[in-house]
């Protein structure tokens, strides 16, 4: 269960990022935006692994930089500003079905008969939350919550195919910063000159480059390695969670008792995704997978 409550970082990180976005940082700069959050949280982790792509991974890097962070971050700072905490966190909980339909094509991890009726159960919970009669939701942040969820999702699954035997916090770090410098020029040739930012919107900034950034994708990727998709997946219904909760906590979103039966299916779907002792077993990374003859890199970061 270990490897679960790590993969739980990200979501409930993710979750929180939407707060923050909403509420902290300019909503008329989405690609500078999106570009530092990328860039900085790419760049620490590099500082940490000092290590560099190698063959294959210079593209690797680029398509899933692109995908997992350049495309997917402007969308998600998009939706972020259109909608409210809530329903932009919730969009995105239709993401387990997805990556177990991506994954069963992908990476041949077929979903379990658990883990579909945790998916099933968890969109039954969104649509309660989502269908509440709320008037004045942006349909164009919809879009770009759902664009943000298909793209991430594929994005996810294609690093867990890609990622064996290759150190989860250095290909983390190239994607990152790949994603990011993808951004700086169309951000540049878009947005003009880069904002000036007030104390709080660093602050913000800061949160979510360290910790809705860097830290919340290093432990998604190691779940990742781990877990079957199926239950990384459903631990992400954690995000919308979160940001319920928050958006209910600290904005004063209000939610109707439909919303909190919408909450209790949510956490039950989270519920019946867990790992069995089969799936542990069946997912498990051997300890020295061989590459060309090779013993390939460790799954940890050690400095060089």
């Amino acid at each position: 269960m270990r490897w679960v409550a790590l993969t739980a970082v990200a979501p409930v990180a993710w979750g929180t990022n939407y707060f923050v976005t909403h509420g902290f940082l300019p909503p008329d700069t989405p690609l500078y935006g999106a570009a530092l959050r990328a860039l900085p949280a790419g760049l620490v982790l590099l500082a940490l692994c000092r290590r560099r792509p190698r063959g294959a991974w210079w593209w690797r890097s680029a398509v899933l930089g692109l995908l997992n962070v350049s495309v997917f971050f402007v969308l998600v700072y998009a939706a972020s500003q259109l909608l409210p905490t809530s329903i932009a966190s919730t969009v995105m909980a239709v993401s387990p079905l997805a990556m177990m339909l991506i994954a069963w094509v992908l990476v041949s991890e077929r979903p379990g008969i658990a883990h579909l009726a945790g998916a099933a159960i968890g969109l039954a919970g969104v649509c309660l939350m989502l269908l509440t009669g709320i008037e004045g939701v942006s349909m164009p942040g919809v879009f770009a919550s759902l664009a943000a969820m298909l793209v991430s999702s594929f994005g996810h699954i294609l690093t867990k195919r890609w990622n064996t035997g290759v150190d989860v916090l250095a290909s983390t770090a190239w994607q990152l910063t790949a994603g990011g410098l993808f951004l700086l020029p169309v951000a540049a040739a878009v947005e003009g000159s880069p904002p000036v930012f007030s104390t709080s919107a660093l602050l913000a900034f800061s949160y979510v480059t360290l910790v809705a950034t860097a830290l919340a994708f290093a432990a998604w990727f190691t779940g990742l390695r781990h877990l079957p998709a199926g239950t990384v997946g459903l631990v992400g219904l954690l995000n919308p969670l979160t940001g319920v909760l928050l958006g209910t906590a600290v904005a004063a979103e209000v939610l109707t008792v439909q919303q909190w039966c919408g909450l209790a299916l949510v956490l039950t779907g989270v519920v019946l995704g867990r790992p069995t002792r089969a799936s542990r077993h069946g997912s498990r990374t051997p300890p020295h997978p061989v590459s060309n003859g090779r013993p390939a890199e460790s799954s940890t970061c050690n400095p060089r």
